[in-house]
């Protein structure tokens, strides 16, 4: 098992077809103040703003994922950082809809023992064989903790 670190990020593709309904919002806006009245731009900058903002947050997700711990750090005004302990891992979820299947992406949910994150979700990484580090990993951290589980 490699003792490398393994750093995710969401695809700048999922960000896209994550703010697409924002950017039609934006756009049937901008068409209403053309036609109707041109105060109803301001709806369409409101909605530009926090398509922005909404692409930039999606972008800056960060998944690190070590022998012992994964680390999510997201936030663009106000940075937040969650650690999960590897050992801690009991499920993994990989979850494909059609339009990420088509990219090439995945998402992954892991569900946990920890109190304060008991769901971890990594959105729009790349499709790879992460499950399969993931588990090797957290075989190996389980084993290094000394943790036993009993079903």
């Amino acid at each position: 098992m490699e003792n490398t670190n393994i750093q995710l990020r969401p695809a700048a593709t999922y960000a896209f077809i994550e703010c697409l309904p924002l950017i039609l919002l934006s756009v049937i806006f901008l068409f209403l103040s053309w036609k109707l009245s041109p105060y109803i731009i301001w709806f369409s900058l409101a909605a530009s703003i926090f398509l922005l903002y909404r692409y930039l947050y999606i972008r800056r997700l960060t998944y690190l994922v070590t022998p012992e711990y994964i680390r999510i750090t997201n936030g663009i005004l106000v940075k937040r950082v969650d650690q999960v302990e590897l050992y801690r891992v009991k499920d993994y979820i990989i979850i494909q809809p059609p339009v990420l299947q088509l990219f090439g992406l995945m998402n992954v949910i892991l569900k946990s023992t920890d109190g304060e994150n008991p769901v971890v979700k990594l959105y729009g990484i790349p499709r790879s064989d992460l499950i399969d580090e993931l588990r090797s990993r957290v075989q190996q951290a389980r084993k290094n903790n000394n943790i036993y589980e009993i079903n």
